[in-house]
């Protein structure tokens, strides 16, 4: 199956808030997007982690 569930990671305190699926085949890249972190408590950079 080539949909997978990641996890997306504030980058800046490194935290797992979010989980989203991603196509490996038609998005290769690490996926980024400005979401609201609630540890941080402001909308950071989140971006695609292990």
């Amino acid at each position: 199956m080539p949909r997978d569930i990641i996890q997306l990671l504030c980058q800046e305190c490194k935290r797992k808030n979010y989980s989203t699926t991603k196509n490996k085949r038609r998005t290769p890249d690490k996926l980024e997007f400005k979401k609201y972190c609630s540890s941080c408590r402001k909308h950071t950079l989140h971006r695609e982690g292990k």
